[in-house]
């Protein structure tokens, strides 16, 4: 076998050899392992649930973890992809645009995380296309292997030197077979091989066919799928199962046999009620500790941290399912039909929930079919409402007289950027008497244009750069509730995706009939959060929060709507509200 300190010696060398091998400053062979999941059968399987769930484990003992998603479309970043599509763009502090499932590595490992974090195939092209411009391939033919695949591997080493890493998480969107992550799948052989032994965790996560019609458990279909990944050189170490049952022992075997993976790395990875349960699920199953023996880390742990933080972890999850409280919030919005474009804002509100011991169930409402008129009729089972985000003019007016239901009859209302607009244009028309108030996103000839793009934006209109992305800090006015929410603080971190904003000449006039922007931007005169004093709960927030919630650390905005209906809840039933939610209101608002 070629010795692999040859490999490393070719850096930086004009070699005629096939050693193609690019490494940023600082990297140390050795000091950083690799995790690497992929899927067969099926895509959709939880890969970044399991991924996030696994790198939690190893974060609390004491290791340093650091997540990356490999993308195979050609897309530069999410941001232009259609949530029916795609689901929610989940947007990261740095401004990247991302794809949902760094939101699941944010809330399970409580990280910010960068566009470090995230690649995906157009990133990968143009990187290599750019360099070849610059004659930074010595005159070589550009091709996927050496060149493509060593990009790939790059970024991954970037990550570990960027996180000081003790294990990178390397997460392949689709499935075994496709073509466009193909790539990816021969870069993360090649990393092995150059890397060492004990350097690489291969996972594959398969799924078990359950027939209603057979009413048994099929596993040829995880068999062949397993076999393709074999075929391109990659033999797993870890094979998890999922399925909607706990599967078989018997087909547990037959993986295992067909996979060559010994029983005790395959094991059943079966629906459950909630993702933060997965943890204790991986753990009774001893994966975490296969997963350090395989890479030879287990004397980096600190055992004494691990106590301390699965503690902690587990007084969250010992919450799940013990909730004595039960509320309905309506969510409504323009991508209802597929529940992933809004997933970080159920998340916040099963934190929100947990926090509360409330269950909280979401009652799913198309915009495009509410008006004035069947608003009651649609609304009036509900203890809170979210009007969310979105783009376009389709069902803006539904948004708009949702909110007008929700502040008329003292709903508990979170509006949530273009809810936040929404609110803005409801309270212009029916409190301000500006009629013909409206978004010139949605009537760009209207004659009151109370959100509009501001004229600072409108000069950078031409270099495509006046979408507002990423962190943002946001200065807050004293004795407001957003104030008392965020811990009576000047100023908190929001994050934004957005590109229209309350025009300024309509400030004074919203404000003098009692609308109270809570939240600005600290030096432009942009209005971030919004409340009205004399309602239940009411607020509005040009910010995305749903994007910062945590389970151990839940959105302020979204404990307070769940708690306010809580409040309506219990009050509208006659019934005195239980004393834990009593001081759980109190405590956030």
């Amino acid at each position: 076998m070629t010795d692999n300190k040859h490999i490393l010696a070719q850096l930086g060398s004009v070699s005629t050899d096939e050693f193609f091998l690019p490494l940023p400053k600082g990297y140390q062979k050795g000091k950083t392992r690799y995790v690497i999941v992929v899927g067969t059968v099926m895509s959709g399987l939880g890969k970044g649930i399991f991924s996030s769930c696994l790198a939690k484990l190893l974060q609390d003992k004491g290791l340093k973890v650091a997540p990356i998603k490999l993308e195979g479309y050609l897309n530069i970043d999410s941001g232009t992809l259609n949530p029916f599509r795609h689901g929610e763009v989940f947007v990261l502090d740095d401004g990247m645009e991302t794809d949902m499932d760094l939101g699941t590595y944010e809330r399970m490992l409580d990280q910010n995380l960068t566009r470090a974090n995230f690649s995906t195939s157009g990133q990968v092209y143009r990187s290599v296309l750019d360099k070849e411009r610059h004659g930074e391939y010595l005159g070589r033919d550009v091709q996927m292997i050496p060149h493509v695949t060593g990009e790939v591997k790059l970024r991954l080493r970037e990550l570990a030197v960027k996180a000081d890493a003790d294990v990178v998480f390397v997460e392949i969107g689709g499935t075994v077979g496709d073509l466009e992550n193909a790539f990816y799948i021969e870069a993360m052989r090649e990393l092995a091989y150059e890397e060492g032994p004990h350097s690489c965790c291969f996972v594959a996560l398969t799924y078990i066919l359950e027939p209603h019609a057979l009413g048994e458990q099929k596993s040829k279909a995880a068999q062949l799928g397993i076999k393709q990944l074999m075929q391109t050189g990659i033999q797993p170490d870890i094979i998890a199962c999922r399925a909607e049952n706990e599967v078989t022992e018997t087909a547990l075997q037959k993986i295992s046999v067909f996979g060559n993976v010994p029983a005790e790395r395959v094991f059943s990875m079966h629906d459950s009620a909630s993702i933060y349960s997965i943890p204790a699920m991986l753990r009774d199953c001893g994966l975490d500790f296969e997963v350090l023996r395989m890479l030879r880390i287990e004397d980096r742990t600190k055992l004494r941290f691990e106590r301390k933080e699965w503690e902690r972890w587990c007084d969250f999850t010992d919450k799940l399912g013990k909730e004595n409280k039960e509320v309905t919030i309506g969510i409504t919005g323009k991508y209802t039909s597929v529940r992933d474009s809004y997933a970080s804002i159920l998340n916040a509100l099963e934190h929100a929930g947990i926090h509360l011991g409330c269950t909280v169930n979401v009652n799913w409402i198309e915009t495009s079919e509410v008006t004035d008129k069947n608003a009651d009729r649609l609304l009036n089972q509900v203890d809170g409402i979210i009007v969310p985000g979105g783009f376009g003019s389709r069902g803006m007016e539904g948004k708009i007289s949702s909110v007008r239901y929700a502040r008329e009859n003292h709903i508990p209302y979170l509006g949530l950027c273009l809810g936040f607009q929404a609110a803005v244009i409801e309270y212009a028309r029916n409190v301000c008497g500006l009629s013909d108030a409206d978004s010139t996103e949605v009537n760009p000839q209207c004659k009151a244009p109370v959100i509009d793009v501001l004229p600072e934006q409108k000069k950078i209109e031409g270099l495509g750069g006046n979408m507002r992305l990423g962190g943002q800090d946001v200065t807050i006015k004293p004795d407001t509730l957003a104030w008392r929410l965020f811990g009576k603080v000047e100023s908190v971190r929001l994050r934004f995706r957005h590109r229209y904003e309350v025009d300024p000449q309509y400030i004074d006039t919203l404000e003098q009939k009692g609308l109270v922007f809570s939240g600005k931007s600290p030096t432009q005169p942009i209005m971030q959060i919004l409340e009205l004093p004399d309602h239940p709960f009411f607020m509005g927030t040009q910010a995305h929060p749903e994007l910062t919630s945590r389970p151990l650390q839940p959105q302020p905005m979204f404990v307070a709507l769940v708690a306010a209906a809580i409040r309506r809840r219990y009050a509208q039933a006659d019934a005195a509200l239980p004393e834990d939610a009593v001081r759980a209101v109190c405590r956030v608002c």
